[in-house]
């Protein structure tokens, strides 16, 4: 029998936790961030800001497996917010057992109790394990990202 997963919105005392995942996270895109940004980024997701970031963990046997940071924010196409979900990260131990997929409907949950019109995110294109799952959860859209050189 496997422990329950449980999904439940970041606190102050989850730092080190939320760090060993962000720095994961960070290495599989390739990237590393200074220290400033790590505390202000946790700071937002903490602070119960209106308007801030907000920030899941999941966690299975008592230990954090996964994070989702997202935000709500306005948009010009709809009268409701929109939620974007910036980040999402598994262990690569528990990849493939329904982590990724908990993490996104929780999201989804909080988009609809806020009210919020739409949920949407990206990924690389060659993040084919995570892309297997927003095929399934998701829709693809035919929009391709720029950004300032």
């Amino acid at each position: 029998m496997t422990d329950p997963l449980i999904i439940r919105a970041i606190e102050p005392s989850d730092e080190p936790d939320w760090r060993r995942l962000w720095q994961a996270y960070l290495a599989f895109y390739e990237t590393e961030l200074p220290e400033k940004v790590f505390q202000t980024t946790f700071a937002r997701l903490t602070s119960g800001a209106p308007g801030e970031y907000l920030g899941l963990l999941a966690v299975q046997a008592g230990k954090p497996v996964g994070l989702a940071h997202f935000l709500f924010h306005r948009t010009c196409w709809s009268v409701a917010d929109t939620c974007y979900l910036q980040d999402l990260f598994a262990d690569p131990e528990v990849r493939g057992t329904g982590v990724g997929r908990a993490l996104i409907e929780a999201v989804y949950a909080a988009a609809d109790r806020h009210g919020a019109s739409s949920v949407y995110w990206m990924t690389q294109e060659y993040n084919q394990t995570a892309r297997r799952l927003y095929d399934r959860i998701g829709v693809k859209t035919p929009f391709i990202e720029y950004n300032r050189p």
